[in-house]
């Protein structure tokens, strides 16, 4: 069934852009019904209506927060990489999604590129959490320093010769393909690995969300 996110849940409307996205990519004709969601677990059914209105056509129910609530910090990168990893994130329910400048970070976003290249990542995550039928957005911040990052609840630190992802740490900081530097790795955080191999910083953020979620969900268990 088809989803989108409304700013009041209890009467919910639909921005032009949605209302395009239902009724021109989706097809979704008049008396069909869809999902309104709040971002914060708050949903409803509800259906196309004469004029193209939305019609309410159920209760509000509300979902809790998945928990521990699941954190990849992910340095910088160049192109588009952080725009695909912002949305295979979300589609693994990542609940928080943060940008990193590491030392050794090869993308610089400073000032209104920075504001400009949030903004567009943010609508990334709503077009992403529509797609997978999430009713919590996840939060997209940055730019944060790596020592900002690192303070997060429960952060631990993706390098190769760590131990395994667990629970136990539901942040992971995944750093630029050039790796840490010297005082990134002073600082007293644990070490988790995501496998054997050296990995793009956009292909570990995602290992490490797929095993976090696999295992908040109860897909898969720890040994």
């Amino acid at each position: 069934m088809a989803h989108v996110f409304v700013v009041d849940i209890e009467r919910p409307e639909l921005t032009a852009e949605d209302r395009h996205h239902l009724e021109r990519v989706l097809r979704l004709e008049r008396d069909r019904p869809f999902v309104a969601s709040d971002g914060a677990g708050r949903h409803r059914p509800c259906r196309i209506g004469p004029g193209r209105s939305v019609v309410v056509a159920g209760e509000v129910a509300e979902e809790p927060a998945p928990r521990p609530a699941l954190t990849v910090a992910m340095a910088l990168t160049k192109g588009e990489r952080a725009e695909v990893a912002v949305q295979k994130l979300t589609e693994l329910g990542v609940d928080q999604i943060v940008l990193m400048a590491a030392a050794r970070s090869v993308a610089h976003w400073e000032g209104e590129r920075a504001e400009r290249r949030l903004v567009r990542l943010r609508r990334i995550a709503r077009e992403a959490s529509m797609q997978s039928r999430r009713v919590f957005l996840p939060l997209v911040e940055g730019v944060v320093p790596f020592a900002g990052a690192a303070a997060l609840p429960g952060a631990a630190l993706a390098e190769r010769g760590g131990g395994p992802l667990s629970l136990g740490h539901p942040t992971v900081l995944v750093g630029p393909e050039g790796g840490w530097s010297d005082e990134e790795l002073e600082f007293p955080l644990a070490r988790v690995a995501l496998g054997p191999h050296v990995l793009r910083a956009e292909t570990a953020a995602m290992a490490a969300a797929t095993i976090l979620a696999a295992l908040r969900h109860g897909s898969v268990h720890c040994a």
